[in-house]
């Protein structure tokens, strides 16, 4: 990955729906180029997929709740049934295996505390946990589904210290 490869990927995650050529121009390269660069990063694994990213507060979900759990089950069987249980939910967007005190970070975008609630009894129904704590998040402050690219391998770069 080069500093153009950097700029694509750059512009894609702050909108996918951008032409080739539209892309091209930004990066100062003919669409026939700039089309095989994405169609490698693509096919390399960089761009994973393209989404649509939906406004939470029209499908009213705007409630973030960070669910902390810990459990005394520690073995691949357990990991594997939460896990499949788990990402039965749709309310559930990210969950995590964590260090530390905490075993699992899930987090679970609901309607209001009524919706959390009614979604808490169901986990609890399906899975053994040995404690959750949940936490309402009050503002986001942050929020972007685009990475840093500042720490991408610069492949020529790469190339010139091993060569």
């Amino acid at each position: 990955m080069d500093e153009i490869d950097r700029k694509i990927l750059n512009l894609l995650q702050k909108d996918a729906t951008l032409s080739t050529a539209e892309i091209a121009e930004a990066v100062g390269l003919s669409t026939t180029p700039c089309w095989r660069r994405i169609q490698i990063l693509e096919q390399e694994g960089f761009i994973t997929r393209r989404v649509a990213l939906v406004d939470r507060n029209k499908v009213n979900v705007p409630l973030d709740v960070f669910v902390a759990i810990r459990t005394n089950e520690h073995n691949f069987d357990w990991l594997d049934e939460f896990a499949r249980l788990v990402c039965e939910f749709p309310e559930v967007v990210e969950l995590y295996r964590m260090s530390g005190e905490i075993d699992y970070l899930m987090r679970v975008v609901v309607p209001d505390m009524a919706a959390y609630d009614t979604f808490y009894k169901k986990l609890i129904k399906k899975v053994q946990l040995t404690d959750v704590s949940s936490s309402f998040a009050m503002e986001r402050i942050k929020y972007t589904t685009a990475l840093p690219l500042d720490y991408a391998i610069d492949e020529n770069k790469s190339r010139r210290r091993r060569g």
